[in-house]
């Protein structure tokens, strides 16, 4: 069975962890330090590294990593990412036999020129997406190096798994995006819910990710082109009327960006 870890990096980052067998693969370790405790405490060794894009955040412990364990990374072929050995675009299936886990590869530029995210649609009994920066809770990434119809056929292939996926995004932003969310949708009763269910366990000094495909296509507006609120706040912004979905993302992102 794999177990899938959360390790707090920074101000409000997570470095993933898929652990088998005394085994872990790990997810955008932007930070050595977190990485190495746990693999002192607990005996495992690192089999793989992946990284979803090449901001310092995600990418800045794997050289430390590397030299300790000369293990294979594998990152966005467009992005200059420390030690990479196996680049890739999207469409590659990557198999980790140390731990049982075959990723696809999903290309999904926007935040960056060439950020990818991993899936596996069977992990935990339910399938998994790391998605790095490209879709957060009740969010998605700022466009440093893409455009917006990039990121909008991004969000459009992440929307389109499984309802039931985990989504296991790199920063705990949720409370923050639902602000956002409930000013794009005040009516929305599924953002209120989710509003106060985020604000107890962040009390409580708990995680709100990962999240599930369903929960963002009910909550998060970045998914949310086509919904008649969303659009009406988008033409608020715009001063007329939407032409088509990507005119809506763009307005909204271009909100939250001053929000």
């Amino acid at each position: 069975m794999i177990e899938i870890l959360a390790l707090p990096a920074f101000d409000d980052n997570y470095i993933w962890l898929l652990r088998a067998a005394g085994c872990v693969a790990v997810v955008d370790p932007g930070d050595a330090v977190p990485v190495l405790g746990h693999l002192a405490k607990t005996g495992d060794r690192l089999c793989a590294i992946f990284a979803t894009h090449h901001h310092g955040d995600h990418v800045g412990g794997i050289a430390e990593l590397l030299d300790r364990f000369p293990v294979p990374v594998f990152g966005p072929a467009l992005e200059n990412i420390p030690g990479m050995t196996h680049p890739q675009s999207g469409g590659e299936h990557i198999e980790v036999p140390e731990i049982g886990v075959e990723f696809e590869v999903i290309a999904v530029p926007g935040h960056t020129r060439g950020h990818i995210a991993y899936y596996e649609p069977s992990l935990a009994g339910h399938g998994a997406v790391f998605c790095g920066d490209t879709l957060f809770g009740a969010g998605c990434g700022r466009l440093f190096e893409g455009t917006p119809a990039q990121m909008y056929l991004s969000l459009t292939r992440l929307a389109a798994l499984p309802a039931s996926t985990h989504v296991y995004c790199a920063h705990e932003y949720t409370q923050s995006n639902l602000r956002f969310a409930a000013a794009v949708e005040p009516g929305s009763i599924a953002v209120k819910q989710r509003s106060e269910h985020v604000a107890e366990s962040r009390a409580a000094g708990r995680a709100t990710i990962p999240t599930s495909i369903a929960l963002e296509l009910d909550t998060n507006p970045f998914l949310r082109w086509d919904a008649p609120a969303v659009r009406a706040a988008a033409a608020s912004r715009l001063g007329h009327a939407p032409l088509d979905a990507v005119e809506t993302f763009t307005a909204i992102r271009e909100w939250k960006n001053h929000f």
